[in-house]
């Protein structure tokens, strides 16, 4: 199993020196990746333009970029440009954000994300192989009918013959699209013990389209705190699950709700949204159940965490990427050296 890691976006407790300190870490440490994402803060392509320049070895991805921020074109250009910043080490993380950023950030409805995505990600593939663009989809058309436009190629060429396109997705028929047209899955509060029904989807997906499953890799992203006191370990996720299952998300429509009612916590997840979207953030984190943050988290002493570990490798994750989440007063490169000692 490689082991990647997350170092997130500017304005969630990592600022951009945060982030050059733990990639070059990660490159020196042996570590398989580093992954970016985006908000409404800090961008992933300008950050990891940033890294391409201060590391050599280490692959470096998205994780994600925003599929309302940018047109499929944009995202192939930054992806082209990228890669041949790397030398070939860029991989392409996508993802639809929510109804709330999507609407209310990008101007872009978020209805019909499926169709969405194929046809973006049919598009990017088009543009990154430097064939001459043309269309025609349920929610794209290019060029643009009864008007100017030309149909056009992209003028450079990645580095690699196929950039990597990975694809966020968290419900049932997204998790099958993945299986479909991306290359990866990133999931997010993955539970290793609940595989088979995670992953039955994707497998779905990939051989509906006449691929072999094995050829989507499994990348969950997973909050990652080592520590020998387990509660304070464990007390270092309640902001960033408390925030995702309160808060990212309106009462009606909440991705990750949704998702931990699949595990059986339906009950707690509904308790914790009602408090935070009340405002009673610090109650919404205190209602966070230990048993879903253990399921869902790498916390604890080193001895558990080698346990979690080797659980997601039983699984079958082909790449953890690990989210270094630091105790009150400590560095993100702490953890990420913590880890780096474990993963040996």
């Amino acid at each position: 199993m490689k082991i990647g890691i997350g170092v997130g976006y500017w304005g969630l407790g990592v600022t951009k020196d945060d982030q050059l300190e733990i990639a070059v870490t990660a490159e020196e440490l042996g570590f398989d990746a580093v992954w970016v994402a985006e908000a409404y803060g800090s961008d992933a392509v300008s950050v990891v333009g940033h890294l391409t320049a201060v590391t050599k070895r280490i692959e470096l991805g998205t994780a994600i970029m925003q599929i309302p921020a940018r047109s499929a074109a944009m995202t192939a250009m930054s992806a082209a440009t990228l890669d041949q910043l790397s030398g070939g080490r860029f991989v392409l993380g996508l993802g639809a954000s929510g109804p709330q950023v999507s609407e209310g950030w990008h101007g872009v409805r978020f209805g019909r994300q499926l169709a969405r995505t194929r046809d973006y990600v049919a598009v990017v593939r088009m543009a990154l192989a430097r064939e001459r663009v043309e269309y025609a989809g349920d929610t794209l058309t290019l060029p643009l009918p009864d008007g100017p436009g030309r149909s056009l190629k992209l003028t450079i060429a990645p580095q690699q013959d196929r950039v990597p396109i990975v694809l966020a997705a968290m419900g049932p028929k997204n998790v099958a699209l993945a299986g479909e047209v991306a290359d990866g899955w990133l999931p997010t509060f993955f539970a290793p013990e609940h595989i088979a029904e995670l992953r039955a989807p994707l497998v779905e997906g990939a051989r509906k389209a006449g691929r072999d499953p094995s050829e989507v890799a499994v990348m969950p992203q997973v909050a990652v705190c080592i520590d020998d006191d387990v509660d304070a370990a464990r007390d270092t996720m309640r902001f960033l699950m408390g925030l995702y299952i309160g808060g990212m998300g309106s009462k009606r429509k909440n991705f990750y709700v949704e998702l931990v009612e699949r595990y059986g916590f339906g009950d707690a997840a509904r308790t914790v949204q009602d408090l935070y979207l009340a405002g009673r953030k610090d109650e919404a984190e205190a209602a966070l159940p230990v048993e879903l943050i253990d399921a869902t988290c790498v916390c604890g002493p080193a001895d558990v965490v080698r346990e979690r570990l080797a659980a997601f490798r039983s699984a079958g994750v082909d790449q953890l990427i690990a989210i270094p989440t630091p105790l009150p007063g400590q560095k993100h490169i702490e953890q990420v050296r913590r880890l780096a000692a474990i993963a040996r």
